[in-house]
């Protein structure tokens, strides 16, 4: 942790954790972000009913860039190779693919890469993976929100008689 608070502090810079969960892959799923600026963090986390964890992943990153009120300088740590290449490498493919892979499929949760796309030209971003449930302190943080929006999802009271 405090190589986490050494580098906000001396370089201003946001630092973002984020990860998602699933239980069963589609199922229940969760995403949380940890997002420190100076002395100052937020905790942000929720779910969806059927889902994929890409589509966590991608919600919890996106979350957390959202919930910045300027333009800012961010490190954002992910364990999903699928965010931190597809964002960083991948992306620039398919957007000249119009939304399409190299072998011509249309790009899977292409409204979320999209929509993070549009978020990040507002800010300047390093992207940089972690190794999941290796006891970095902000991924288990991360990991345990995205838990956390799981398990409120599933403790919800239902909206449907049984």
């Amino acid at each position: 942790m405090s190589e986490v608070n050494d580098a906000v502090n001396k370089t201003n810079e946001v630092v973002i954790y984020a990860d998602g969960a699933c239980k069963g892959n589609p199922g229940p799923g969760g995403w949380g972000a940890w997002i420190q600026y100076d002395e100052h963090e937020k905790e942000l986390f929720g779910g969806a009913p059927l889902t994929t964890n890409n589509r966590m992943e991608l919600t919890a990153v996106i979350k957390a860039i959202e919930a910045l009120k300027r333009p800012c300088k961010i490190k954002v740590y992910t364990d999903s190779v699928y965010v931190q290449k597809g964002i960083s490498e991948w992306i620039i493919g398919w957007k000249a693919r119009n939304w399409r892979t190299a072998d011509k499929k249309p790009v899977k949760n292409d409204d979320l890469w999209r929509e993070l796309d549009e978020l990040v030209q507002q800010h300047q971003i390093q992207w940089l993976w972690v190794k999941g449930h290796a006891g970095d302190i902000g991924n288990e943080r991360a990991d345990m929100l995205a838990n956390k929006g799981v398990e409120q999802l599933l403790n919800a009271p239902s909206l449907f008689i049984d």
